[in-house]
């Protein structure tokens, strides 16, 4: 792990990418521990629409509540979410791929069809679908965020799968009397931590994204919790009045998708040379 760690610091993109992921991990922390400028929560009607200055250094909203000290707290919001929903998927698409691959037969092809279904709804449209039936909310975005992508992470482990499940190693471990469970958890599933490691890093990427985009439309945090998508959507009628408040939320999602996508290229690249023999 440490390995890794200092080959992605040595990496161009690794570097950038882990140092904007750790720059939104401290500030995420920092807001949930409330050490941010102003609260974020607090209605100031007399400060309301006031540009960046040197009191709020990114402005205030229609109610007078602190951008930044908002944004600070958004990002947290997020980023759980995004956490949370991709680490939920990559379980169970893993397990779903693990077992479609070595149970074969019937049981792959049922597993991989619904997969198959899943994959078949464009994801935002999947997860308002999800949301229309449950209800908007945190927990039903995380659920909605999780179902939408862990067909993909199915598709990630059971191709690797069937190729490893043929290998001598497990014929090997197979002749000694291993059980099933120790071979998919110790020659499968460990053999299948690159891809899965490089995925995890995209999908945190689609999910800030998703997240983002469901909180936009109404369906995702509600207030007054903020949300990086939320902010954006309350800032839609302000664009010529306060662009501030678009301003500094966009950016905000853009530089984390940035940051998610370049230490997923870098994890590709220090994972499978391959890759990055076939690009230069």
């Amino acid at each position: 792990m440490l390995k890794v760690v200092g080959a992605l610091f040595r990496h161009p993109s690794g570097r950038i990418g882990l140092l904007i992921i750790s720059v939104f991990l401290i500030i995420a922390i920092l807001g949930a521990l409330g050490w941010s400028p102003h609260d974020a929560l607090k209605q100031y009607m007399l400060f309301r629409l006031k540009p960046p200055s040197a009191t709020y250094w990114m402005g205030t909203d229609l109610l007078g509540r602190d951008t930044m000290s908002r944004l600070m707290l958004g990002i947290g919001q997020s980023m759980v979410i995004a956490f949370v929903s991709v680490a939920w998927a990559a379980v169970a698409g893993t397990i779903i791929g693990l077992l479609a691959a070595w149970l074969g037969g019937l049981w792959d092809g049922v597993l991989m069809r619904l997969m198959d279904v899943l994959l078949a709804f464009p994801a935002i449209l999947l997860a308002l679908l999800i949301i229309a039936i449950a209800g908007p909310g945190t927990l039903t975005s995380v659920t909605a965020i999780g179902i939408v992508y862990t067909p993909i992470f199915a598709r990630v482990v059971r191709g690797p799968a069937l190729s490893l499940k043929q290998r001598d190693f497990v014929d090997a471990a197979r002749t000694f009397g291993s059980s099933q469970r120790y071979i998919l958890s110790r020659h499968l599933l460990l053999n299948l931590v690159a891809p899965l490691a490089v995925q995890v890093t995209l999908a945190l990427a689609w999910a800030l994204l998703t997240e983002a985009g469901l909180s936009f439309l109404g369906l995702g945090t509600q207030p007054p919790t903020p949300s990086l998508g939320l902010m954006l959507a309350e800032s839609k009628n302000l664009m010529q009045q306060a662009p501030w408040l678009m301003i500094f939320p966009a950016l905000t999602i853009m530089l984390g998708i940035l940051g998610f996508n370049l230490t997923g290229d870098a994890l590709r690249d220090i994972l499978d040379p391959r890759s990055q023999a076939r690009t230069s």
